[in-house]
Protein backbone atom coordinates (compact mmCIF):
# COMPACT_ATOMS: atom_id res chain seq x y z
CA UNK A 1 0.00 0.00 0.00
CA UNK A 2 1.07 3.53 -0.69
CA UNK A 3 1.01 5.94 1.87
CA UNK A 4 0.96 9.62 1.56
CA UNK A 5 1.09 12.19 4.33
CA UNK A 6 -0.89 15.15 3.33
CA UNK A 7 -0.97 18.46 4.54
CA UNK A 8 -4.05 20.59 4.41
CA UNK A 9 -5.11 24.35 5.89
CA UNK A 10 -8.74 23.79 4.96
CA UNK A 11 -11.27 20.97 4.36
CA UNK A 12 -10.77 18.66 1.15
CA UNK A 13 -13.32 19.77 -1.40
CA UNK A 14 -14.86 16.26 -3.55
CA UNK A 15 -12.51 17.56 -6.32
CA UNK A 16 -9.57 17.71 -3.65
CA UNK A 17 -10.56 13.83 -2.96
CA UNK A 18 -10.70 13.08 -6.05
CA UNK A 19 -7.38 14.52 -7.37
CA UNK A 20 -5.12 13.08 -4.25
CA UNK A 21 -6.66 9.47 -4.63
CA UNK A 22 -6.11 9.45 -8.41
CA UNK A 23 -2.39 10.40 -8.31
CA UNK A 24 -1.18 6.54 -8.32
CA UNK A 25 -3.64 4.71 -10.37
CA UNK A 26 -5.58 1.91 -8.89
CA UNK A 27 -2.77 1.47 -6.26
CA UNK A 28 -4.53 1.43 -2.70
CA UNK A 29 -3.60 4.26 -0.80
CA UNK A 30 -3.38 5.13 3.29
CA UNK A 31 -3.88 8.78 3.85
CA UNK A 32 -1.90 10.88 6.87
CA UNK A 33 -3.31 13.55 7.41
CA UNK A 34 -1.78 16.41 9.07
CA UNK A 35 -4.41 19.53 9.35
CA UNK A 36 -2.44 22.96 9.83
CA UNK A 37 -4.86 25.52 11.37
CA UNK A 38 -4.56 28.70 10.51
CA UNK A 39 -1.86 31.06 12.06
CA UNK A 40 -2.10 33.95 14.22
CA UNK A 41 -1.85 37.27 13.94
CA UNK A 42 1.77 37.75 12.33
CA UNK A 43 0.81 36.04 9.03
CA UNK A 44 -2.19 38.45 8.74
CA UNK A 45 -0.31 40.62 6.35
CA UNK A 46 1.09 37.90 3.98
CA UNK A 47 -2.32 36.71 3.85
CA UNK A 48 -3.51 39.35 3.08
CA UNK A 49 -1.03 40.36 0.39
CA UNK A 50 -1.85 36.86 -1.03
CA UNK A 51 -5.62 38.00 -1.38
CA UNK A 52 -4.66 41.28 -2.94
CA UNK A 53 -2.47 39.03 -5.38
CA UNK A 54 -5.40 36.71 -6.28
CA UNK A 55 -7.55 39.90 -7.16
CA UNK A 56 -9.91 38.67 -3.88
CA UNK A 57 -9.58 42.33 -2.62
CA UNK A 58 -12.88 41.61 -0.62
CA UNK A 59 -10.86 38.61 0.87
CA UNK A 60 -8.21 41.16 1.91
CA UNK A 61 -10.05 43.08 4.13
CA UNK A 62 -11.57 40.24 5.68
CA UNK A 63 -8.51 38.72 6.94
CA UNK A 64 -8.88 40.11 10.56
CA UNK A 65 -12.58 38.74 11.15
CA UNK A 66 -11.65 34.76 10.45
CA UNK A 67 -10.73 33.00 13.96
CA UNK A 68 -7.61 32.65 14.96
CA UNK A 69 -6.30 30.70 18.26
CA UNK A 70 -8.46 28.29 20.00
CA UNK A 71 -11.25 29.05 17.82
CA UNK A 72 -9.24 28.14 14.49
CA UNK A 73 -8.20 24.89 16.29
CA UNK A 74 -11.80 23.80 16.60
CA UNK A 75 -12.55 24.10 12.87
CA UNK A 76 -10.04 22.74 11.96
CA UNK A 77 -10.67 19.85 14.04
CA UNK A 78 -13.85 19.90 12.44
CA UNK A 79 -12.71 20.48 8.94
CA UNK A 80 -9.85 17.41 9.05
CA UNK A 81 -12.67 15.10 10.73
CA UNK A 82 -15.02 16.24 7.74
CA UNK A 83 -11.82 15.41 5.17
CA UNK A 84 -10.63 12.04 6.62
CA UNK A 85 -14.15 10.67 6.57
CA UNK A 86 -14.02 12.13 2.54
CA UNK A 87 -11.32 10.32 1.77
CA UNK A 88 -12.26 7.13 3.30
CA UNK A 89 -15.29 7.35 1.53
CA UNK A 90 -13.13 7.22 -1.77
CA UNK A 91 -12.10 4.08 0.03
CA UNK A 92 -8.96 5.02 1.38
CA UNK A 93 -7.04 4.47 4.85
CA UNK A 94 -7.05 7.88 6.60
CA UNK A 95 -6.04 9.33 9.83
CA UNK A 96 -4.71 12.68 10.86
CA UNK A 97 -3.94 15.29 13.55
CA UNK A 98 -4.05 18.66 14.10
CA UNK A 99 -0.71 20.56 14.23
CA UNK A 100 -0.04 23.63 15.68
CA UNK A 101 3.32 23.51 16.89
CA UNK A 102 6.31 22.51 14.71
CA UNK A 103 4.35 21.39 12.08
CA UNK A 104 7.44 20.50 9.81
CA UNK A 105 9.24 18.93 13.09
CA UNK A 106 5.80 16.47 13.49
CA UNK A 107 5.44 16.03 9.35
CA UNK A 108 8.97 14.74 9.41
CA UNK A 109 8.27 12.58 12.19
CA UNK A 110 5.16 11.11 11.08
CA UNK A 111 7.13 10.55 7.31
CA UNK A 112 9.46 8.76 9.84
CA UNK A 113 7.22 6.37 12.24
CA UNK A 114 5.09 5.14 9.25
CA UNK A 115 7.24 4.81 6.18
CA UNK A 116 5.28 6.72 3.93
CA UNK A 117 6.39 7.20 0.50
CA UNK A 118 5.76 10.70 0.07
CA UNK A 119 4.17 14.43 0.99
CA UNK A 120 1.60 15.79 -0.41
CA UNK A 121 0.90 19.30 0.68
CA UNK A 122 -2.36 20.92 -0.23
CA UNK A 123 -2.65 24.73 0.08
CA UNK A 124 -3.92 27.61 -1.43
CA UNK A 125 -1.24 29.74 -3.25
CA UNK A 126 0.75 31.83 -1.11
CA UNK A 127 2.61 33.80 -3.30
CA UNK A 128 5.06 35.72 -1.02
CA UNK A 129 5.80 32.66 1.04
CA UNK A 130 6.52 30.85 -2.68
CA UNK A 131 8.47 33.67 -4.00
CA UNK A 132 11.20 33.55 -0.64
CA UNK A 133 11.06 29.46 -0.72
CA UNK A 134 9.16 29.80 2.85
CA UNK A 135 5.89 27.62 1.64
CA UNK A 136 5.55 24.12 3.47
CA UNK A 137 6.32 22.83 0.26
CA UNK A 138 9.59 24.39 -0.11
CA UNK A 139 10.62 24.01 3.52
CA UNK A 140 9.63 20.57 3.55
CA UNK A 141 11.47 18.92 0.86
CA UNK A 142 14.40 19.78 2.71
CA UNK A 143 13.47 18.05 5.62
CA UNK A 144 11.47 15.10 5.49
CA UNK A 145 13.63 12.91 2.94
CA UNK A 146 10.87 11.65 0.87
CA UNK A 147 9.39 13.10 -2.39
CA UNK A 148 7.40 16.54 -1.64
CA UNK A 149 4.26 17.33 -3.76
CA UNK A 150 2.86 20.79 -3.92
CA UNK A 151 -0.67 21.01 -4.99
CA UNK A 152 -3.60 23.59 -4.69
CA UNK A 153 -6.65 23.22 -3.12
CA UNK A 154 -10.00 23.44 -4.93
CA UNK A 155 -12.96 25.87 -3.83
CA UNK A 156 -16.35 24.95 -3.22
Amino acid sequence: MFTSVLMIEKPLTSADVEFVTTLHGTEPISFIVLMQPRGDQADLLLRAIDDVAMGELKDAVREGEVPEGEEARKIAELALENSLAELRAAGCEAVGQVVEDHPLDKMKSVVEESGADEVIVLTAPHYVEEFFHRDWASRARHKVGVPVLKLFAHSE
